[in-house]
């Protein structure tokens, strides 16, 4: 294993917002490159004040996906905060971007304006709904994009019920992740090349991935899956129950005809595997809504502990609904090293969620804390060959901070 990390030297402009670009750069960081984020003065990235909602309005927490960077209070919209901005292209490797794009051919960004000065950039660009269409200019989020207009929010979602609202940024990520594939596939090809790209990723695609299995389905003409009740559930062995504690744990039979029998048993009703209404799938599928509401009952009569006894004991497949509380203590995370401590400098560092990209012979930069705004401006500057006089004319046109 090499004492220097993967992508030493490697150097990332990350002109990106909120979450999904940043977090492609913080993977790009936690290899080992030079990220500077570009924020603008006095307000910086807008995900800076998500950790000041409530319940916990005063927390300033960890910025997970601004960890490991250079911040530079960056006026793009002053006319004098060109030179520097072009100087940073042609540092750049790497550079992510967000803008909608009206605002980036307002604040000259687009591709075919910033390409020519570097023809070995990697332009890495995430947007919403895409870059083309009659909605390639609306805002996107991943609530909005990738959860609701891509289909997997009504996917989700219970018979009669409003669709649940999702774990605000999950769409974020799992586009990240895209984008970094992306970027890194654009270095490879440079490798090859000698020539730089543009790497494209939107929420809505990546929504449309992650509900592809169905998705597909459709678009060869199948009828789509309505949404679920639980009650009466298209399988009951692929199903969630309540314990009696109010918790809730979730069936996941794969190999029915091998669970089944054993799950009968284990739950306390061995002469069910007589009954023929439970004798294969297909009777178990026309039997669901009689199935759920014996299951139903077993599930009340005993707390999460006392199932996950049984169930474990017999060797069934089946998931429990974690609080995220209990997640953050879960030995499984933190033996896998899904967890792993900030280099903060503190004795008892808090923990945070390391990027899902690993490879066993290279060494991941242990996260540091985000930057605050502007903390690098200077030497960032000085970086890309601004004197100190330029720098102090540069601050008298407020283009930096």
């Amino acid at each position: 294993m090499s004492s220097t990390p993967l992508l030493e030297g490697l150097h990332v402009v990350d002109l990106a917002s909120f979450i999904a670009g940043p977090a492609a750069a913080t993977v790009l960081g936690g290899f080992g490159a030079d990220v500077v984020k570009v924020e603008p003065p006095h307000t910086g990235d807008a995900y800076r004040s998500l950790s000041r909602i409530p319940p916990n309005p005063q927390v300033e927490g960890v910025n997970l996906d601004n960890r490991n960077k250079r911040s530079i209070a960056l006026n793009l919209k002053s006319p004098s905060a060109r030179p520097v901005l072009e100087s940073l292209v042609r540092w750049a490797d790497v550079l992510v971007t967000n803008f909608p794009p009206r605002t980036r051919e307002k604040l000259g960004l687009e591709y075919d304006a910033l390409a020519p000065l570097n023809p070995r950039l990697i332009y890495a660009d995430v947007t919403g709904f895409g870059e083309e269409g009659p909605d390639a200019h609306l805002p996107g989020f991943d609530v909005t994009a990738y959860w609701a207009r891509s289909g997997l929010m009504d996917l989700t979602r219970q018979r009669d019920v409003a669709p649940a609202t999702n774990g605000f940024g999950s769409g974020d990520h799992s586009t990240a992740i895209t984008l970094f594939a992306g970027i890194m596939t654009a270095l490879y090809r440079r490798e090859k090349t000698g020539q730089g790209a543009r790497v494209t990723a939107s929420l809505l695609a990546e929504g449309a991935w992650a509900a592809s299995m169905w998705l597909q389905a459709v678009l060869v003409g199948a009828k789509p899956p309505r949404p679920i009740d639980r009650s009466d559930p298209p399988n009951a062995l692929v199903n969630m129950y309540r314990t009696a504690d109010d918790r809730w744990i979730v069936l996941g039979f794969a190999n029915e005809n091998k669970q089944v029998p054993l799950f009968l048993k284990a739950i306390g009703h061995p002469e069910a595997a007589e009954n023929p209404h439970y004798a294969d799938t297909p009777s178990r599928r026309a039997h669901a809504a009689e199935i759920v509401a014996v299951l139903d009952k077993t599930f009340a009569t005993r707390s999460l502990a006392e199932w996950r006894e049984v169930l474990d004991a017999a060797g069934l497949t089946y998931g429990v609904a974690q609080t995220l509380e209990e997640c953050a203590q879960d030995p499984q995370l933190l033996a896998n090293r899904v967890f792993v401590p900030i280099d903060d400098g503190s004795d008892d560092p808090h923990l945070t969620v390391d990027s899902p990209v690993r490879l066993d012979q290279e060494q991941k930069v242990r996260p540091g804390p985000a930057p605050d705004l502007g903390e690098h401006t200077e030497s960032v500057l000085r970086d890309l060959g601004f004197d100190a006089s330029g720098i102090e004319e540069l601050r008298k046109a407020e283009a930096v901070v």
